[in-house]
């Protein structure tokens, strides 16, 4: 049952990453406690949610829902609308995946947290590219920038790279040390990543 969402076995993969505690029994995933079964089943809610093509389908029916709301539907009124709620989708699904947290530093403030792409929107080929949450990573407001402008992005061990565009004393004082990287990369992000090294970067 859990193999069943993207490629296979990406659901059991993510939860076993995300939840390296849970026990497996014959290929099953298992709860030694009560407490471990609500983590458990709360990252599997998480995940079903974010993993491929549930934030596509989520984007189709809002975009649908808010044509049947506008007045006026022109080709430009719907490309606001796919763009406002794609956007909306695509930092639901980020804060899903992310489980709340930025993917380098980890803190886990909303308020701050940025649904970062790393093959940009407009650079897509099509919405399941642009919803896809391997092809974005949710990054603290100054990450944020950084990434969407190339002066930051990650190698393939999740790495942080800087442009040499940003001096010592802009790294000092943005906090941009050696050691930061993602908090996990898994091989579906990195199509994503390689694009944003050689078209963003």
């Amino acid at each position: 049952m859990l193999d069943n969402r993207g490629p296979p076995g990406l659901l059991r993969q993510e939860l076993i990453r995300s939840l390296p505690e849970t026990a497996q029994v014959n290929g099953d995933l298992t709860a030694a406690d009560m407490d471990q079964l609500v983590r458990l089943l709360r990252r599997t809610a998480e995940l079903a949610q974010s993993l491929p093509n549930q934030a596509a389908l989520t984007f189709a029916a809002r975009v649908q829902d808010a044509l049947k709301k506008t007045l006026i539907n022109t080709t430009e009124v719907e490309r606001l609308v796919k763009l406002r709620v794609g956007q909306d989708t695509f930092r639901e699904a980020l804060m899903d995946y992310w489980g709340g947290a930025c993917a380098v530093t980890g803190i886990a403030l909303p308020e701050v947290l940025r649904a970062s792409h790393a093959k940009p929107w407009a650079d897509c080929e099509t919405d399941e590219e642009r919803l896809d949450v391997f092809n974005g990573f949710l990054l603290c407001a100054n990450l944020d920038a950084l990434f969407d402008r190339g002066l930051i992005t990650f190698d393939v061990f999740g790495h942080l790279i800087c442009s040499s565009l940003l001096t010592p004393e802009h790294r000092f004082c943005l906090h941009l040390r050696d050691d930061l990287t993602l908090r996990w990369l898994t091989p579906t992000h990195q199509p994503y990543l390689a694009w944003h090294r050689e078209w963003v970067f």
